[in-house]
């Protein structure tokens, strides 16, 4: 029939474009590539830990060294010879522990706002002769005659000059500050504790005579809670007396101005 071509035409076109579409569909399906799948996203790592700022930086020393410095465990005799030397100074001689003696240093200032001074390390030897007591154990007081066992000490911190003393401390700086790491305070500035002991030192307050005193066992400990409960430098500053205490506390603020930025509380 006339009307079968445009028919079948019609079919056969239908047919053809099916076909043809199916072929597309499949095919670009076939090659087209598969997705990626998603990428898990960190977190950014965080940030490194900030260094603690720096207090009071040491300026450098403006001229250089002659040499440079030993190392830490070959720097006694250097230090040792360099102390005695300087003036007003002979007399350390004889109170110096020659051995580690930077190392000892360190430890002594890094313990004395603490309550207790490892003794076996530290760079001056014990003071001679026995503490002086006054009373029996109903009122025992302590004897302003015990002051007088400090005199050559008090004698060699008048005579010693303070700038000189820090000057010889910045030209060894280097070797204070790898000893303070060393006992455990990577990456913190040894002069900030420094100025952090004087300043404990300079607060200890002056407590007038007579100083009571208690014995529980073979030790005197402070009477007052207060007081005994205060750092073993401040202790050691009381049991010195108070005009000793305030000839220590003067020296210790001359070498405060050269090695604190700001100013003592």
């Amino acid at each position: 029939m006339p009307t079968e071509k445009p028919i079948i035409w019609a079919a056969a076109i239908a047919v053809l474009a099916g076909a043809a579409a199916l072929y597309y569909y499949f095919h670009s399906h076939e090659s087209a590539p598969a997705p990626p799948p998603p990428q898990l996203r960190l977190p950014p790592p965080p940030p490194p830990p900030a260094q603690p700022a720096i207090a009071n930086p040491l300026p450098s020393n403006p001229a250089p060294a002659a040499k440079p410095l030993p190392s830490l465990s070959d720097s006694d005799a250097l230090v040792h010879d360099s102390l005695v030397a300087l003036p007003g100074a002979a007399a350390l001689e004889k109170f110096l522990v020659p051995q580690m003696l930077v190392r000892h240093i360190v430890v002594t200032i890094d313990n004395l706002p603490r309550k207790k001074v490892a003794v076996e390390q530290r760079p001056i030897k014990s003071t001679s002769g026995q503490f002086v007591t006054r009373g029996d154990a109903d009122s025992l007081t302590m004897s302003t005659q015990n002051f007088a066992r400090y005199a050559p000490f008090i004698e060699l911190v008048k005579g010693t000059d303070a700038h000189q003393l820090v000057q010889l401390y910045r030209q060894y700086y280097p070797l204070f500050q790898q000893a303070y790491e060393d006992l455990g305070y990577p990456g913190q500035y040894f002069n900030d504790r420094v100025v952090q002991v004087i300043d404990d030192l300079l607060a200890t307050p002056d407590v007038p005579g007579p100083v009571a005193l208690t014995q529980p066992n073979v030790m005197f400990l402070y009477a007052d809670p207060k007081l005994e409960a205060r750092s073993a430098g401040q202790k050691t500053l009381i049991r010195m007396g108070s005009e000793n205490e305030s000839l220590i506390k003067q020296k210790l603020q001359q070498i405060r101005a050269e090695i604190a930025l700001k100013k003592a509380a």
